[in-house]
């Protein structure tokens, strides 16, 4: 219970538990709205995984040519300030190259993607298999070697049949973004019956 001090006008406000769920509660209509949005592009994802793993390929050529002109925009404010500014301009048209080569030869940029990602599942996985060996037994020491081996054969996987790894994570994006929606719109009914009138 709280205590009352003389000239606190605090006492009265609610907590700030139930400020945020009356105000998710009356925007439950954005919570739906997001939902919605994320089914489709579930159901887009899995129904069409080329289709999607292309506009993929094409919203991070926009995003590298976007952030390569304002990376030289931040150079030539720098220099306008004499401050360092080469290495934004190198950054900035390293960017651009990379959006341009995105457009160009988008096959050549899903394969990297796939590669960056093979590399990563390899070396957490190793990573967690290493520090299973030093956990305790009964830790859950085995459960962590089991995922780490489980990364480290996902990443190769990967490295061998990259096209396919490509198609597969497009299709995890999918499911992913179907049951998150479905959570979401689930969410938004529930807010709404909880809404004050």
């Amino acid at each position: 219970m709280a205590t009352y001090i003389p000239g606190d006008d605090r006492r009265h406000e609610p907590p700030l538990s139930d400020a945020m769920s009356a105000l998710l509660a009356r925007n439950w209509w954005a919570v739906l709205l997001r939902g919605a949005l994320a089914i489709l592009l579930g159901v887009l994802a899995l129904l069409m995984p080329v289709v999607s793993l292309a506009s993929l390929v094409l919203l991070f050529a926009i995003y590298m040519l976007a952030d390569g002109v304002l990376g030289i925009i931040s150079a030539v404010r720098a220099a306008r300030q004499d401050e360092r500014w080469g290495w934004l301009v190198f950054e900035g048209l390293l960017d651009i190259a990379a959006g341009i080569a995105a457009f160009v030869w988008p096959g050549i940029t899903i394969l990297v993607f796939v590669a960056l990602v093979a590399a990563w599942a390899v070396a957490t996985g190793g990573a967690m298999l290493g520090a299973a060996f030093r956990l305790k037994k009964g830790h859950g020491n085995w459960l962590m070697g089991l995922a780490g081996v489980l990364s480290v054969i996902w990443g190769i996987l990967l490295i061998l049949a990259p096209i396919t790894g490509a198609v597969v994570l497009t299709l995890w994006i999918g499911a992913y973004a179907l049951v998150f929606g479905i959570a979401l719109v689930a969410l938004s009914f529930r807010l709404r019956s909880r809404r004050s009138p």
